[in-house]
């Protein structure tokens, strides 16, 4: 590959073939099957215990606007996944959309990061279910596993629970040798779930009472921290600050792209089932947070099992047992949503060479990777295990959050590319493996660029130069919004007392974003049918962008930290092995790419 330059192979990009007899995967699941994977993994820990946790220390009763613009932030997430569910419906999620629009380099990135987020959001669940189930045992788990397996470092976990180790394995288990079975009872429990959802707020709307929306500051006691009182009693920004929050409730639905290969009609299916889970999500964290603060003052709730709490205060303990159950059933839900993608994502980059092609080898009884499967659950059975929830839950959004701002870059840049249709109906690989990374293109002069930034031709359908200069402005959208944001949460203060130095740097900056918006709008984009097209694009996946950057520049530095370490250990893998046994780096090898030059 001498004549390939470094940043070409970095920047190859993954074209799709679909071969009906290649199939490795079981098509077994359907839309219903889908909706209750996402609703199961998503309406878990967030019902139960973040209402109380965000009215309590940060929105009061306008958690439920809280959570009413995390649903908005996440449903703009969840149109890219839709679109791209529809029109890449391989395993895989945001990995294989990056590598399809971006490149080999950036979807490695985003692979490893959704592995961090699928292995430690498991974690964090099993633990969670460990300790909730304590917690109604009162702590006999926790006394006896001090006893037989204390740990003495500070950074992990007082104990070794093994009973968060042993629901990891068991479900890992039933994931790797049972698919279907393990759906249908992932489909059962998201039900009774459900159910539990619908009991509560219809037993809180019984006992509800307006006062505790109109709560004033003279009737508070003083031991409790009641703000201002009324509906926003820590103001509208401390609404903003419960959204921040919230919007880690909704992370889980992009589960349901990670299994394209094993939908029977994952065009129609993918993107009905996101959008459905996550209308269903809104609606019972919407509901819940609503009965929750108008049965009890959102002062005095409790920030670990709000509604048993709440029950227990009114005196109705049969339901206080009957949420105490649910809490269960929905953990468990959760816990398979969580570890449900997680060996999708491996099979899909071991299937590229990326990482070790052992953890891909799907089982030609089970159609399932066992292999990936099982190292998935023994890696986070054993997190969950070492850490206490609060250490694996600060790692969970960084992933997470970068997964959908590439999610929406990807967006822009496939509905503006000159070769938008990441599948190619041809059974010829090698020809559109080799095209791909060696084919001549147009070349960009300085001249074409600034002629095409404003498309004075007037041209309808894309080009190589109009494409790059998309790609140049969506990096520049990306850039903005990173200073846009930065000047957000730095200067807030001086924008709300109105100085002028906070203005002018808020409005330029602020202005120029929107001109990039208005110079992607204009160049000519693709025409293709899709099943499922995000609308009022550019605008849609840009708000996506710069909300998801603004969230991950309020996360502390010791999460950068962790990240930086894990991302320092995918960069290892990646250079010493991902680089060079890539399935581009093999059909290059093969079909004599050293010997064809590069035309630029």
């Amino acid at each position: 590959m001498a004549n390939v330059s470094c940043w070409r192979i970095l920047t190859r990009r993954k074209v799709l073939t679909y071969d009906g007899g290649s199939e490795k995967l079981g098509r077994i699941l359907n839309t219903f099957d889908l909706t209750a994977l996402g609703v199961g993994a998503t309406l878990g820990v967030g019902v139960y215990v973040l209402a109380g946790h965000v009215s309590k220390d940060q929105a009061g009763p306008s958690v439920v606007l809280s959570f009413l613009i995390a649903a908005a932030a996440s449903f703009l997430a969840g149109l890219c996944y839709a679109e791209f569910g529809a029109r890449v419906p391989k395993s895989g999620s945001a990995y294989i959309y990056s590598y399809v629009c971006i490149g080999e380099f950036m979807a490695f990135i985003i692979g490893w990061n959704l592995m961090l987020e699928y292995i430690i959001g498991s974690a964090s669940v099993s633990r969670g279910l460990s300790l909730y189930i304590d917690t109604l045992a009162n702590d006999t788990m926790k006394v006896r596993f001090r006893e037989v397996a204390p740990i003495e470092w500070d950074f992990m976990s007082e104990y070794f629970d093994f009973f968060a180790f042993s629901v990891a394995i068991l479900l890992g288990i039933a994931l790797a040798f049972g698919l279907k079975k393990s759906t249908m009872v992932n489909n059962a429990f998201t039900v009774l779930n459900i159910f539990i959802v619908l009991f509560v707020i219809v037993a809180g709307a019984i006992n509800a009472d307006l006062d505790n929306w109109r709560i004033t500051p003279e009737s508070v006691p003083a031991m409790y921290n009641a703000g201002e009182g009324g509906f926003f009693p820590f103001g509208f920004e401390g609404t903003l600050r419960g959204a921040a929050t919230c919007f880690f409730g909704f992370v889980g639905f992009d589960c349901i792209a990670t299994t394209g290969e094993e939908v029977r009609n994952p065009r129609r299916a993918i993107p009905r089932a996101i959008l459905l889970s996550l209308c269903t999500i809104f609606l019972a964290y919407f509901g819940v947070s609503t009965v929750l603060t108008l049965m009890w003052p959102y002062y005095k709730q409790d920030v670990n099992a709000p509604l048993p709490h709440v029950f227990n205060e009114i005196g109705w303990n049969f339901a206080k047992w009957i949420v105490a159950i649910g809490g269960i059933i929905g953990l468990v839900a959760s816990l398979f949503g969580a570890m449900f993608p997680q060996p999708r994502i491996i099979y899909a980059m071991a299937q590229d060479g990326l990482i070790f092609r052992a953890l891909g080898e799907v089982s030609p009884r089970f159609k399932t990777p066992v292999f990936g499967t099982l190292c998935a659950a023994l890696l986070t059975g054993t997190l969950g295990g070492l850490f206490d929830l609060k250490a694996l839950v600060n790692m969970l959004s960084i992933g997470t959050l970068m997964a959908y701002t590439v999610v929406a870059i990807s967006i822009l840049i496939l509905r503006f590319s000159d070769n938008p249709d990441p599948a190619i109906p041809s059974t010829s690989r090698d020809t559109y493996e080799s095209s791909n990374l060696l084919m001549a293109r147009e070349r960009v002069t300085g001249s074409l660029f600034c002629k095409q930034l404003f498309n004075l031709s007037c041209i309808r359908l894309p080009t190589n130069v109009s494409s790059r200069v998309v790609s140049v402005l969506v990096t520049v959208y990306c850039l903005l919004s990173i200073a846009l944001a930065l000047t957000i949460y730095y200067a807030k203060d001086a924008i709300y007392e109105m100085e002028v130095w906070a203005w002018i740097l808020f409005g330029v900056l602020l202005g120029c974003t929107l001109l990039v918006l208005l110079l992607i709008s204009i160049q000519p984009r693709e025409h293709a049918d899709a099943p499922f097209r995000v609308p009022l694009v550019p605008l849609l996946p840009g708000i996506s962008i710069f909300v998801n950057i603004y969230l991950m520049l309020m996360l502390d530095i010791y999460t950068w930290i962790r990240f930086g370490i894990w991302m320092a250990v995918g960069l290892a893998l990646y250079a010493f092995y991902g680089f060079k046994n890539s399935y581009r780096e093999v059909y290059a090898s093969q079909f004599g790419w050293t010997k064809l030059k590069y035309v630029r």
